[in-house]
């Protein structure tokens, strides 16, 4: 089969063909429209002729809660290496396993993933996608001899398209376009900083945006559309990149060296035969237009028929004085000179009709009183027991977003195994040091390893619960101090690692004195972190001496120069 090579012409010719399928579907209508409801532009388009236009945005608040509800876990990742490759067994496994474990807790922290889940969340409730890009960064600054890291953002669904949009598999696709508006002036910058001629740099030039809302590109006449299309490649299996305009090459093909696409993408619901998911605002607008119509009109009655009116004969009353305490002048008897009219009155079923639109609303997308906290919490154990049977039709989208944190994991692992190179670890010598050690990230791609998510605890009574529990079982002594160190709520105590290593070093200790004051002699003992029993450890490229050692025994090698 004869390999793909792109084009400008090629990659506009999918490009357009992607815009045909999302306009066939009303897609960028859709989100366009849903945007505005959740901010409250909801009389966007509507000619109101000065009359009142109220918005009770309550489509928000349902919105808020169920994605607070689904994404406010302490998420965290966690590597184990496949048992079954017969690679690494013994204390290489758990070194690796703590190695990854940590590169995920600081890939966390440097992207600030607890925000982007919230704001992938989000956009799947509000737009009916979201999406997360991963792209490695060779300019950031590690403090070590190789530079980079990875980097991961949010982007809005309407710039992904998807080579087949009948499904919503992500690395089944045959290809992935990003679309961004760019500065004429940086896709130049790109296109210079890539090797391109100067020739093909100049003729990039601006152009009008075909997708989502023209309104919203800003300084018109100097962007221009930047596609990156990114597929994999039937030789090598790995990820392969190209970017350009709709007529110049911006970037020429290059290979990303990872296999997996790195796209996270998560539908809010799913709609078959289609990579696009339903937004859990867009069955709700029209619930939400129904309660700002009956307010409008309520408002209407009130302005014009609120108020009394009064009637007067002319002929016994020229001119109507309303002044507080005036007289009124009447010519002959005052008997029928003027009647007040009473005002209309607003059908109570009015404001029945909006509470019911508005509860039965929340009701049916697990937002209740309950979980809402609009009751009063007169039993703990009850309330609590409510607002979790009141989260359970949350559960399925949450488990979504659970695996698409796992997979997220993976395509970080990628990245590691092929951009970070040679870089400094700490290795674990005994439970009260740790010293640097040189590792080759590379030998990740040797390597196989299961990713997982542990799920932390969401709401403040989990962690009140916890904590009570653990008191009750070490005051009892159930438990030790350790083994209660060990489960505490994270953030309860600094440094709790270096605490509990501290503790079992002074537990070994005691028990070999008992030992040896009992007269059995001990053995076996991990000698000291001194440079005749514990050499540096050195590492080397590629899958090292060192770690062929520890793979083949299990332990680190106590010879020098092993």
């Amino acid at each position: 089969m004869e390999k793909y090579r792109p084009t400008p012409e090629k990659v506009s010719n999918e490009y357009e063909a992607g815009l045909q399928f999302n306009n066939g579907i009303s897609f960028y209508d859709c989100v366009n429209v849903n945007e505005n409801f959740f901010i409250g532009k909801q009389w966007e388009g509507v000619r109101s002729n000065g009359l009142p236009t109220p918005v009770f945005n309550f489509l928000k608040r349902v919105v808020l809660f169920s994605v607070a509800n689904v994404s406010t876990d302490n998420l965290k990742l966690h590597a184990k290496p496949l048992p079954s490759s017969g690679k690494i067994s013994g204390q290489s496994a758990e070194m690796l396993t703590d190695l990854l474990n940590e590169q995920f807790s600081g890939i966390f922290e440097f992207n600030k993933m607890g925000s982007c889940i919230r704001e992938f969340c989000r956009n799947a409730a509000v737009d009916g996608d979201g999406c997360l890009y991963t792209y490695w960064d060779p300019d950031v600054e590690t403090g070590q001899p190789s530079r980079g890291a990875i980097k991961t953002e949010v982007l809005p669904n309407t710039q992904v398209l998807f080579g087949n949009p009948n499904s919503r598999e992500v690395q089944s696709q045959p290809y992935i376009l990003i679309e961004r508006r760019m500065l004429v002036r940086e896709a130049r910058r790109r296109a210079e900083a890539s090797g391109v001629s100067r020739e093909e740099r100049e003729g990039i030039a601006a152009d009008t945006k075909q997708s989502g809302d023209p309104r919203m590109d800003n300084l018109g006449g100097s962007k221009v559309t930047v596609l990156l299309r990114l597929w994999r490649d039937e030789k090598s299996g790995t990820i392969h990149g190209y970017e350009c305009t709709r007529d110049r090459e911006i970037k020429p093909e290059w290979d990303l060296g990872i296999k997996l696409y790195p796209i996270t993408w998560m539908n809010w619901d799913y709609v078959q035969d289609c990579y696009h998911g339903q937004a859990m605002i867009t069955g709700l607008i029209p619930n939400q237009i129904f309660v700002n119509k009956l307010f409008a009109m309520s408002m209407i009655s009130l302005m014009m028929l609120a108020y009394p009116k009064i009637m007067y004969d002319k002929t016994k009353v020229p001119k109507w004085n309303n002044r507080v305490g005036a007289a009124i002048g009447v010519n002959g008897s005052v008997e029928n000179v003027a009647k007040i009219i009473d005002p209309a009155t607003i059908s109570p079923q009015i404001s029945q009709f909006i509470d019911i639109a508005i509860s039965y609303t929340q009701k049916f997308l697990g937002a209740s009183d309950v979980a809402l906290g609009d009751t009063r919490p007169d039993n703990t154990s009850a309330i609590i027991a409510l607002q979790r049977a009141a989260s359970t039709p949350m559960e399925l989208t949450k488990q979504t977003l659970l695996q698409c944190i796992e997979d997220l994991g993976r395509i970080y692992m990628e990245f590691m195994g092929e951009y970070y190179g040679e870089r400094y670890i700490e290795i674990n010598i005994n439970p009260t040091m740790k010293m640097p050690a040189l590792f080759d990230f590379e030998a990740l791609k040797d390597l196989y390893f299961t990713v997982e998510l542990d799920v932390g605890a969401s709401s403040y009574w989990s962690e009140i619960a916890s904590m009570q529990t653990l008191d009750n079982l070490l005051m009892q002594d159930k438990i030790d101090t350790i083994e209660y160190l060990k489960r505490l709520p994270a953030g309860q105590i600094t440094d709790r690692e270096t605490l509990i290593a501290v503790l079992e070093a002074s537990r070994q200790q005691q028990m070999a004195a008992q030992m040896g004051a009992m007269g059995v002699p001990v053995s076996g003992q991990a000698p000291g972190p001194t440079d005749e029993a514990q050499p540096p450890l050195r590492g080397g490229p590629g899958y090292g001496a060192l770690q062929r050692a520890i793979n083949q025994t299990g332990e680190i090698p106590t010879e020098r120069g092993a």
